[in-house]
């Protein structure tokens, strides 16, 4: 059935345009996509019909500027925009001048964006439709001193959060009143560069919570349903990073009473469009507390999607269109399993820290049904020998499986992981696979202090333990004999002066040692000195980066590269360099030293590449552990960089404003 919408402009980037894009077309609606300089060869501009310059690259000069929209509209002559997430898609100037043009916003009425986009006034909104609310102090605040006087009354920890805020911008949680003071300054100052709006309220901060949220969706007649939950409990720095559905924790009990809630308040404003209302769920006592509501398309909308077979962006099309919901409250079903992994540009070996660069190899795992019945999905708005940019949001992919339970899912899930190849940044995708693989997560024990609690060191990646040495440790033997094979097979070589290869190997990995006999063959069988053998087959030929073995019967998909005569492998979180020796020079390298690496002790280098905002110290300042030096902006983040110890700082090498790459050194201490 098709609708009287004729050409959709998509007010946004990456993926989610990329994503309104597809829905699009399969509809046999036209589509605009709009970009600025660092967009000019993105992957959603080649995928529109048409595309429409808005502006230089960063976003409060053209995807945040509703008059270069506007002109957009009116150059391309599109008859709707799809705002997408983030940017103007929940500001209702932008839905108000769409209005005043005469063009169709798909999405909700001005009045919710308006009602439910201020934090403070949807708490209250929540509350009048008896959606419980977390305790909190609902009033704008005035300053640092009158934060932490609040903080105090209401008890620690709280969560200071920007009234205007989302995607874990302008967000703080303090445990005392120092971490108050310094949150409110840091969530005011990023509420104003993210939003424009340095408004800021404080609510307790909920101990072991889950993050649960209800998907909406309502038309212009009157109906409004929810399509069940998603689990949204592992975050990092208050950013999503896994999600699923349904949730391993609910009950259909508390499913239900949530979703009633949600579809409560959603009338309370008039709703139409998707949407989704986010809880704060008590693991302990099972209660759930309303977050808040965000009134467009939520990132992880695909995980819904597969449990319902629903399409969100073609109803939030049709809604748009005046049509009325085609099904009911009691045809909503949930089937099978999904999660979702959010691929982002961030070096889980860096604490996380943003990651800019061009992707000089870009494989994803093959979209679609696999013969075990699970699904994978790849929603991505980026393409190989594309440029990951300071100037946007840093995730390059949402990757999700979908399986009959959640199980399944999660095996579908580590697969796919291990079979996309992403190089040329620093990127997450080793710290995903981990978090597959760690019991706490399969068991669904989740809690939004999750990462923290799990990594509390950070990530270092995932040390094999001997199961997975000895693995490895037979693929490395695989991979050595073909590589010295095609070697003794290159032509031109003296008659009677071939080489054989040999069949017995040292390799050492990441702590271990294998002394190791292969016997190739289409199924090589590896023999360790312990007399255990292990079956190992693949379709890896020199050259290949990435590649499918099956070990004893069991497929596996490493990621491949030589590096001299060691052999780099990928999988499951680990990242282990092996090298594959006769026995004779496996003795000499015992005995070879070890190079240290620099002493950069005495140096504060810069994490990540960004900007230089603010120099707290000077040449010749005592400070102590833990004082803040400087602050970089990366991605839109501001990350305060402090002293690991006491000392004096000898000389400062950077002044404000000026932008640095990874290492660049900006203080050194004597």
């Amino acid at each position: 059935m098709t609708v009287s919408l004729k050409k959709i402009l998509i007010a946004n980037r990456g993926e989610i345009a990329c994503r309104v894009i597809k829905t699009a077309k399969t509809m046999g609606i036209a589509t605009v996509a709009v970009y600025s300089d660092a967009d000019r060869d993105a992957l959603h501009v080649k995928m529109a019909d048409e595309a429409v310059h808005i502006g230089p690259a960063p976003s409060n000069q053209s995807y945040n500027v509703i008059d270069n929209i506007i002109a957009a509209i009116r150059e391309s002559g599109a008859d709707a925009v799809h705002p997408g997430y983030g940017f103007l898609s929940e500001n209702p100037v932008f839905a108000a001048a769409l209005e005043k043009e005469g063009v169709a916003f798909i999405g909700p009425p001005v009045g919710a964006i308006e009602a439910m986009g201020d934090k403070i006034t949807s708490k209250k909104l929540a509350a009048e439709a008896g959606v419980s609310t977390v305790p909190g102090h609902m009033g704008l605040i005035a300053d640092a001193d009158e934060a932490v006087k609040i903080s105090d009354e209401i008890g620690y920890p709280v969560m200071i959060k920007a009234s205007a805020g989302g995607g874990g911008k302008g967000m703080r949680i303090a445990w005392n009143a120092d971490e108050a003071r310094e949150g409110f300054q840091s969530s005011k100052n990023e509420a104003k560069n993210a939003f424009g709006d340095d408004r800021i309220f404080i609510e307790k901060f909920v101990t072991e919570p889950r993050h649960i949220e209800i998907q909406v969706l309502g038309d212009k007649h009157g109906n409004c349903l929810y399509l069940g939950e998603r689990e949204c409990s592992i975050q990092r720095r208050n950013q999503k990073v896994i999600e699923e559905a349904p949730s391993p924790f609910l009950d259909e009990a508390t499913r239900k009473a949530m979703g009633e809630q949600a579809v409560a308040l959603a009338k309370a404003v008039g709703y139409h469009s998707a949407g989704t209302v986010e809880f704060i769920v008590d693991g302990r006592q099972n209660k759930f507390y309303f977050l808040e509501m965000n009134t467009r398309l939520q990132v992880e909308h695909p995980v819904t999607e597969l449990v319902t077979g629903l399409d969100l962006v073609e109803q939030m099309i049709r809604v748009a269109a005046g049509e009325a919901l085609s099904f009911g409250q009691d045809d909503v079903e949930l089937k099978g399993w999904a999660i979702e992994t959010r691929l982002y540009a961030e070096d889980p070996y860096r604490n996380f820290l943003p990651s800019i660069g061009r992707l000089t190899r870009y494989r994803p795992p093959q979209e679609g049904r696999y013969p075990d019945g699970s699904v994978v999905r790849n929603d991505t708005g980026v393409t190989e020998g594309g440029e990951i940019s300071m100037y946007y949001d840093p995730m390059i992919a949402k990757l999700c499986t979908h399986a009959p339970d959640r199980a399944s899912a999660i095996d579908a899930m580590s697969d796919a992981l291990d079979n996309f190849e992403v190089e040329g940044i620093g990127h997450n995708l080793p710290f995903l696979s981990a978090v597959m693989r760690q019991e706490r997560f399969r068991a669904g024990r989740l809690t939004t202090a999750y990462i923290a609690e799990e990594f509390p060191d950070g990530f270092a990646g995932v040390e094999p333990d001997d199961h997975a040495a000895r693995m490895l440790a037979a693929i490395a033997a695989l991979i050595n004999y073909r590589v010295q094979d095609r070697a003794a097979h290159i032509s031109g070589t003296i008659d009677n002066h071939r080489r054989s290869v040999g069949a017995d190997w040292v390799v050492t990995l990441a702590g271990h040692a294998f002394t190791l006999t292969i016997a190739a063959g289409s199924i090589a069988t590896v023999t360790f000195a312990d007399g255990k053998t292990t079956s190992v087959a693949g379709d890896w030929q020199p050259g290949m980066s990435h590649a499918r073995f099956e070990v004893d019967g069991r497929p596996v998909g490493i990621k491949v590269d030589l590096k001299g005569p060691a052999i780099r492998l990928r999988w499951r979180g680990m990242d282990v360099t092996a090298r594959v020796r006769s026995p004779h020079v496996a003795a000499l390298a015992k005995l070879m030293p070890h190079k240290m690496p620099p002493d950069t002790s005495k140096m504060l280098l810069c994490p990540m590449p960004g900007v230089i905002t603010a120099l707290s110290v000077a040449t010749g300042d005592t400070v102590e552990a833990g004082q803040a030096l400087a602050t970089v902006e990366a991605m839109k983040m501001e990350n305060i960089l402090r002293a690991e110890r006491r000392g004096v700082v000898k000389a400062v090498a950077v002044e404000t404003g000026q932008s640095l790459a990874v290492d660049e050194m900006i203080m050194e201490f004597e």
